[in-house]
């Protein structure tokens, strides 16, 4: 592996082109993490995709019809359902080469590995070098660990056992990053989150401006800044403000950002500038949990139930050594703060869960809700809404579910157990803390608790049936014996509706299976959510 050495020169922040949705990053790593300690050659890394490949992580174009309905049953970019064999992986390898070159990297596999980990190792995940061992940090391990993978036959079991290592190793990285790191070589010299919080700070103590954060179109502003010098980005937003207030054309951002701000840099795409980078930039910068959305989507702010942490991540890492070094570099960023690995979800109260999910009942209009819950449904659909979009699959089925049970039944109450920002958005799912269910609804004098799932086939059986029924029973014991529960996930699996009736026959326990689109016509059909039928 030889490695060039570019000339550095000023960029527009883009990450990564490989995993700009940051959630992708735990499922990759908990595959490198079995090649930990490992030397890294070119044959190394080219197995290593192949183990990506396997998993269905990676998922090139030409495929034979074995391996298409294997994958048939989930999206691109997680788990597949079903594990490819070593024939398959072969073919795959064979005829799909790579005609891709990364720095430092043979031109094909070698250099694909490059593009998924590349970003890891800029973060402080895990660090390695040609003929040198792959070699993962403390946060790097913790991120592995998020997700526990196992297999039966040629299934995968895969299930989240540590979700809140996300946050805290997001938070910890990016509250570290700098743009002029050694790994990228960028002349931009500045820390990305910290440059967002003290302009964000600033604007808001203007009183001339809705004390709202920095507008989305703003944002292209930010990400082709050159230094850190957040005053003075404050002023030239402020100027943009009073020429345009908070609506400027996209040819006027675009003219700022490359004619005023880095006039030397090749041009971009309109939608580059305006919509890709910055929807990649809120993607990773929501997942510190610093961050939320507010007028709907249009302005980025501080989430003020995190105040402190921001105080505290300002106070500390505002003023930075810069490194030249990789390897100095790549300890800065493993190195663990302790304070912000104390990060823990932040859970609202019952009372305050209803009220901010009842904040959002005006928002959408049922139609809206139905039409988002049949992009879940389908799969192979994206949203554009400007708010839900960054909201991942599972989150967002949480959130859209508690939303059309109070919007089309106003009289049950509906409390989700989600953590949330300061504007009720879910920052993860509910994860079954406590044995505490996903949703909790009361019709007097009945309970019913809500369990949502993006997990389908096989996966949906092992991993989730057993966990509801602890959920359900904890939730009658809590509030009431009149209680089921509600089971709603895109297909229900035949496994799961066999299990679903063992633990009515044994346990007297009734929990009702929907796929998305069947509850959303239940809704729709103007019956209770208690259904006296079970």
């Amino acid at each position: 592996m030889s490695k060039i050495v570019r000339p550095s020169e000023f960029k527009p922040l883009l990450f990564t082109t490989t995993v700009r949705n940051p959630q992708r990053m735990k499922a990759l790593l908990n595959i490198l993490y079995r090649f930990n300690g490992q030397i890294l050659t070119d044959e190394t890394a080219t197995v290593i995709v192949c183990e990506l490949i396997r998993y269905g992580l990676y998922r090139p174009l030409n495929i034979c019809e074995s391996i298409k309905a294997k994958w048939a049953t989930t999206p691109k970019g997680g788990f597949a359902e079903r594990i490819l064999s070593d024939a398959e992986v072969e073919y795959i390898h064979c005829h799909n080469p790579q005609n891709h070159k990364e720095a430092g990297f043979e031109k094909g596999y070698p250099s694909r590995f490059a593009t998924f980990f590349d970003f890891a190792k800029e973060l402080g995940f895990v660090y390695y070098q040609s003929l040198e061992p792959i070699e993962f940090s403390e946060t790097g391990k913790k991120m592995a660990s998020i997700l526990s993978v196992s297999s039966e036959d040629d299934y995968a079991a895969v299930t989240e056992q540590h979700p809140e290592y996300e946050q805290q190793a997001f938070l910890q990285a990016l509250a570290k990053y700098q743009r002029n790191n050694p790994f990228v070589r960028v002349l931009n010299d500045n820390v990305p989150l910290i440059l967002l919080l003290q302009t964000i700070k600033k604007l808001n103590a203007d009183n001339e401006f809705n004390n709202a954060g920095i507008s989305r179109k703003e944002l292209p502003l930010l990400l082709f800044w050159k230094d850190n010098d957040a005053e003075a980005l404050y002023r030239r937003l402020r100027l943009l403000r009073k020429e345009y207030r908070y609506n400027p054309s996209d040819d006027v951002i675009i003219e700022i950002c490359t004619n005023e701000i880095l006039p030397d840099f090749k041009k971009f795409k309109p939608k580059s500038i305006m919509s890709e980078y910055p929807d990649e930039f809120i993607r990773k910068m929501r997942l510190t949990g610093l961050i939320s959305l507010r007028g709907a989507g249009r302005f980025i702010d501080i989430n003020h139930n995190e105040d402190e942490r921001v105080e505290y991540v300002l106070s500390h890492y505002s003023n930075y050594q810069r490194y030249t070094d990789e390897r100095a570099y790549f300890d800065y960023m493993a190195t663990i703060d302790d304070t912000l690995f104390a990060v823990s979800p932040t859970v609202a109260d019952a009372t305050q869960s209803e009220q901010l999910l009842n904040n959002w009942v005006g928002a959408y209009e049922w139609k809206s809700i139905k039409s988002e819950l049949n992009i879940l449904s389908s799969r192979g659909k994206s949203s554009k809404d400007e708010v839900l979009k960054f909201l991942p699959q599972p989150v967002r089925l949480e959130f859209l579910i508690a939303l059309a049970i109070k919007s089309q039944l106003p009289a049950v109450r509906v409390i989700p157990n989600y953590p949330c920002d300061d504007e009720g958005l879910p920052t993860s799912t509910a994860g079954g803390v406590g044995d505490r269910g996903d949703i909790e609804c009361f019709e007097r004098p009945n309970g019913v608790l809500v369990e949502v799932t993006m997990s389908e086939g096989r996966i949906q059986t092992t991993m989730e049936i057993w966990p509801i029924t602890r959920h359900l029973e904890a939730f009658q014991a809590k509030y009431t014996p009149n209680s089921q529960c509600i089971f709603i996930a895109p297909s229900i699996f035949r496994d799961s509706e066999r299990q679903i009736a063992y633990v009515k026959h044994t346990e007297n326990l009734t929990i009702r299976p929907y796929k998305i689109d069947d509850f959303v016509a239940y809704l729709e059909s103007g019956c209770r959510l208690f259904s006296q039928a079970h």
